[in-house]
């Protein structure tokens, strides 16, 4: 099923406690280069980056004092209750003392949180600066790819390298970057603070982390696996569900609900295994975690306590060393956590990188430019191969200014690929295609695409007004210019039986039209490009017959006193051609107008028979 193929997006829900710290992130093939590399997009930002490595070391150190503190003023509590108790003469709590060491706290938590949203500013600068580039420069390199880009890669992937991976990038140099600094300098500052209130129990608190990670290690090894199998059956049952809701008149058409229902039962089985034994092995790490945290807190207590009828240590220490032990495996988790987002990020970037690292299409000669172009093409002994593959070979043809061509032929005879060779989407692997007698290899592409007009077979419509879409094919149309053009494509009456008329919003689907009302608008849009030569892939397949006059007449008007190539598996669609090439395994075999060929008795009339069975060959 289809939908095994499909990649799920990170970072649903469902995942238990300390599932972000089992998923493992993808790997890079080669993470120094990619890392290398992408630290070379925050070279322009280094001033700003030295701001948040400061901002966030003093936010840090700000925070960690602060128990410390706490745990003097307690002392400073207990000392004086201990004295008066104790009935020591003038024996009193040091409220003046407490006071100022609460007011330097809040100085301290005023001061961590200002650096911290410093931090957190400058940093978001950064990241969404670096995408923001990182995006154009994507954006530049998708207008440079060659066609052959694009029919070789699923759009999905370019779509998901040029959305997902340069997103995750974003989030990843936002949040994670500086959430590692802040985590290393607390590591680093809270182990400073622990050895300098008791070695021992410094010993004892890491010792109770270690042991944790210990037993974490081999659970998460174990819930990797379960949460890698939940995400692939996910991915099986949302790709079931789209098969079956999408089609799901042919499921009922041909009575299969019960099969769908039984299929959709056997998937949600198997998620239902893979996540309950997922979040069970998930649900087990936290409180594993806490059981030998709270062991290791009650064995800091005891030896804690001991040390203080010692008079080792005061009872503010251990309150504070206690505060330490807990904070202490927080940024230990995220560190690990972040190594994963980071390897996951890398991974991404490296896929961004392959994308502006593909091969770009060969620069433009510019040299000559099609003024007034007059429409004679000529195609002398071409050859093309799609890798090894050839496809044409020694192709000449000649068509005259003004003249309609029509190329008909087999699935995989060569049509369409005529046409990219003719648009430059390709290039000929020999000989050469002249427009005007120039050859098209001499000419900037974009002066040789704005020579031709096409409609194609899958009409494409963007969200916006009809008159937005018609006006598509010339900047600056005017109004009047749009309504001759609709009624030259005969569109003109459907549009104004709209509600909204030309204004009427054409969904992101163009689904709020039919099949045959698009190509109309796609006409009306070529006629309103006015180009010399027109292009019209199989215009009139999947639509009814009366819609097919229609999209005939308009094509008869938008063909008139312009070179024109028709591609049409109906050959009763270009009878009138003044020349029909009849294509089979990238060669012209026949070539003449539809009488001539029917005459000739060849591989055309074979074709037309084959569609008419019925009707005398005329």
């Amino acid at each position: 099923m289809s939908g095994q193929k499909r990649m799920q997006r990170p970072g649903g829900r469902g995942f238990g406690h300390g599932a972000a710290l089992m998923m493992a992130g993808q790997k890079a093939k080669n993470f120094k280069g990619t890392l290398r590399r992408l630290l070379g997009y925050l070279k322009p930002f280094r001033l700003q980056l030295s701001a948040v490595i400061v901002a966030a070391m003093l936010s840090t150190v700000f925070m960690i004092v602060g128990p410390k503190l706490t745990g003097d003023a307690i002392t400073k509590i207990f000392e004086g209750s201990y004295a008066k108790l104790k009935g020591i003469p003038g024996a009193a709590i040091d409220f003046d003392g407490i006071a100022q060491i609460l007011i330097l706290i809040a100085g301290l938590y005023v001061f961590s949180s200002l650096f911290n949203y410093i931090q957190q500013y400058l940093m978001a600068t950064v990241a969404q600066k670096t995408v923001y580039h990182l995006r154009q420069e994507v954006n530049e390199k998708l207008k440079k790819l060659p066609l052959k880009y694009y029919d070789g890669h699923p759009h999905g992937e370019t779509l998901s390298r040029v959305t997902n991976d340069i997103d995750l990038i974003g989030t990843t140099l936002q949040q994670s970057v500086a959430q590692f600094i802040t985590s290393f300098v607390t590591i680093v500052g809270i182990i400073i603070m622990m050895l300098a209130i008791s070695p021992l129990l410094t010993v004892i608190s890491i010792a109770s982390l270690s042991i944790s990670i210990f037993f974490m290690r081999p659970l998460l090894k174990k819930s990797q696996k379960r949460f890698a199998e939940q995400q692939r059956t996910l991915g099986e049952l949302n790709g079931h569900i789209e098969e079956t809701y999408t089609g799901h008149q042919i499921v009922k058409a041909f009575g299969r609900e019960k099969k769908a229902i039984e299929r959709f039962d056997e998937i949600n089985e198997k998620l239902y295994d893979a996540g309950r034994a997922a979040q069970f092995i998930s649900g087990i790490v936290m409180p594993l975690m806490f059981f030998v945290g709270n062991l290791g807190y009650v064995m800091i207590c005891v030896f804690g306590g001991i040390l203080v009828t010692q008079r080792a240590i005061s009872i503010g220490d251990i309150h504070a060393f206690l505060s330490y032990s807990r904070q202490f495996s927080q940024p230990v988790t995220q560190t690990a956590n972040i190594a994963n987002i980071i390897q996951s990020t890398i991974a991404a970037a490296e896929r961004v990188f392959e994308l502006l690292d593909e091969e770009e299409e060969a620069a433009d000669a510019a040299a000559t430019a099609l003024t007034r172009p007059k429409g004679a093409v000529t195609f002398e002994h071409v050859s093309f191969s799609y890798g090894d593959k050839p496809l044409i070979e020694d192709l000449n043809i000649d068509v005259k200014p003004g003249q309609t061509v029509a190329i008909v032929g087999p699935t995989g005879a060569g049509k369409t690929t005529l046409i990219n060779l003719l648009m430059r989407f390709y290039d000929v692997r020999s000989g050469s295609i002249k427009i005007d007698g120039i050859d098209i290899r001499e000419l900037s592409r974009e002066n040789l695409r704005a020579t031709f007009g096409m409609v194609l077979q899958d009409t494409w419509l963007f969200n916006g007004t009809i008159k937005e879409n018609i006006a598509y094919g010339k900047d600056g149309a005017t109004d009047a210019e749009i309504f001759a053009a609709a009624k030259a494509a005969c569109a003109d009456h459907f549009i104004r039986t709209l509600p909204d008329g030309y204004d009427t919003v054409i969904n992101e689907e163009a689904s709020n039209i039919s099949q045959g009302q698009k190509q109309l608008l796609t006409i009306a849009r070529a006629i309103l490009a006015d180009p010399p030569i027109m292009i019209l892939d199989e215009a009139t397949s999947n639509v009814d017959t009366r819609t097919e006059l229609l999209i005939q007449q308009a094509m008869n008007r938008l063909m008139e006193g312009r070179t024109s190539f028709v591609i049409a598996h109906r050959l009763s669609t270009i009878r009138n051609a003044d020349l029909i090439l009849v294509m089979d395994q990238g060669k012209v075999v026949e070539q003449g107008t539809h009488h001539e060929l029917l005459k000739a008795n060849g591989f055309y009339a074979d074709l037309y028979n084959s569609q008419f069975p019925d009707k005398t060959a005329v």
